[in-house]
């Protein structure tokens, strides 16, 4: 899966760096906050004499509080001399959000190691470790750190797994692949807490969530295309109570629907309509969708963001009787 050159200059790279400082995407899902908070203290394990810092401009979702170091998340990022970013799950510059006010961190200017599972990633950092047919970047940070023979405490176990768990719906999507469950079986065996996962993340909802949730299958509706299609505002956030990290999960519900060919979840943020979509069949391709509005993902599962805002649209049909 992994290049042993790339292994070797990725190493080069850490062993050189005063400071390791691991980046994720805006609004970071399980996988994303799986992948940092791991990466974090396999870093912390393997170079104690060096700082670690953890950055992401929106912080980890209560859900996923029970992680180790979670709490550690900053948005200012201040670069420096000597530093060295290691990007996660995140297939674009854009996503992190630090590009427009810190452009020299995605340059030759700083030493960088990408690692992602999405198709569509760009390839910017300096060593890129990018494999489309991971279920989870998390996955892919497993099978380094047994390549370079990095010992996997439970904690860290516990953390890669929660990505792995949440990109593959409790290994239940599509991408759960003989890998997949070879790859859960070597982090149970580290210590992996799965039973805390699955309470935690999968059998735990606020009532704002709840609420949020309800709301969504409330205003779905069929499109003639086959789509089915629910919108958030930024109105159903306050009267619900809300976070924006509570919608995740949502999409799966939607995405539910017989005889669907792709579902989709609008929701307004800071002046953007952000969309989630998912589709369950062979001959869809939802990121060539979210590719119209210059987004990305996997043929299965993708996003996009469009900066405006939503406007209820009725529309009326008359039939003969």
């Amino acid at each position: 899966m992994l290049e042993h050159g790339d292994l070797d200059r990725a190493l080069k790279i850490f062993s050189e760096a005063k400071r390791l400082c691991c980046v994720c995407h805006r609004n970071p899902d399980g996988d994303a906050v799986g992948a940092i908070t791991a990466v974090a203290r396999l870093f912390e394990e393997n170079f104690p004499d060096k700082t670690i810092a953890l950055f992401c401009v929106d912080p980890a979702p209560p859900v996923f509080d029970f992680l180790a170091g979670v709490h550690r998340f900053k948005a200012e990022l201040n670069p420096a001399a000597g530093d060295v970013f290691v990007f996660l799950d995140s297939a674009e510059t854009k996503l992190t959000e630090y590009e427009e006010k810190h452009p020299q961190i995605f340059t030759n200017a700083f030493p960088s190691v990408g690692f992602d599972h999405h198709p569509t990633n760009t390839r910017y950092a300096t060593v890129n470790f990018v494999v489309p047919e991971a279920s989870s970047t998390c996955e892919i940070i497993t099978v380094f750190a047994d390549a370079v023979k990095w010992r996997i405490t439970p904690d860290t176990a516990t953390s890669l797994l929660s990505g792995i768990y949440t990109d593959t719906g409790g290994l239940l999507h599509s991408n759960t692949t003989s890998r997949v469950y070879r790859t859960v079986a070597r982090l149970l065996r580290a210590g992996a807490r799965q039973q805390t996962i699955v309470q935690k993340v999968f059998r735990t909802a606020k009532p704002t969530t709840l609420r949020l949730w309800g709301r969504v299958l409330e205003k779905i509706t069929i499109t003639e295309e086959g789509g089915a299609i629910s919108a958030l505002t930024e109105g159903d956030f306050r009267a619900t109570g809300a976070d924006y990290s509570e919608l995740t999960g949502a999409i799966d519900y939607v995405n539910a629907i017989p005889g669907m060919r792709f579902s989709l979840i609008l929701a307004e943020r800071a002046g953007k309509v952000k969309g989630s979509l998912r589709t369950l069949r062979d001959d869809v391709d939802v990121s060539k969708m979210a590719a119209k509005f210059q987004g990305g993902g996997h043929k299965k599962a993708a996003g996009f963001a469009v900066p405006g805002k939503l406007v209820p649209e009725v529309r009326w049909k008359v039939e003969n009787n």
